[in-house]
């Protein structure tokens, strides 16, 4: 069974955006980020928790403990929807492999097109295929 298809499936029915799903090796432990744009709430977490709560009794997926939340003001960033919808914010990204003997990089995300991402950085624009990144997060703002 693919839980996190269904765990999609449940989150965005009720409106919210699934940012990422994690769950520890045995799979006891199940950890749900969704993200609505007016920004998550305590109930908002809530809902979601009881709808998959219910889901997951009727589907028999076996799981101790379920937790829901936002993914934060370091947001990370996973589809390629989001290095589109997060264009002209400040990002950290890392790539599998280093350019240049760098694998680290913090810039002002320029968007993504044709698979390849685009930042601006302090030494000048930096170009990278989408499927090379690691890693990436949104910086935050205070």
């Amino acid at each position: 069974m693919d839980v996190e298809g269904l765990v999609e499936q449940v989150v965005s029915g009720l409106g919210f955006e699934l940012v990422d799903f994690e769950t520890s090796p045995k799979g006891r432990l199940m950890r749900v980020f969704i993200d609505i744009e007016r920004g998550v709430t305590v109930d908002d977490c809530a809902t979601v928790s009881n709808q998959l709560t219910r889901v997951f009794e009727v589907e028999n997926v076996d799981y101790d403990r379920l937790e829901i939340s936002s993914p934060g003001l370091d947001r990370p960033l996973k589809k390629t929807a989001d290095f589109e919808r997060f264009a002209g914010d400040e990002v950290q990204v890392r790539l599998r492999m280093p350019i240049g003997n760098q694998r680290n990089f913090i810039g002002v995300l320029e968007g993504l097109s044709e698979g390849v991402v685009r930042l601006r950085t302090d030494r000048g624009e930096v170009a990278f295929p989408f499927d090379e990144i690691e890693k990436a997060r949104l910086v935050p703002k205070f």
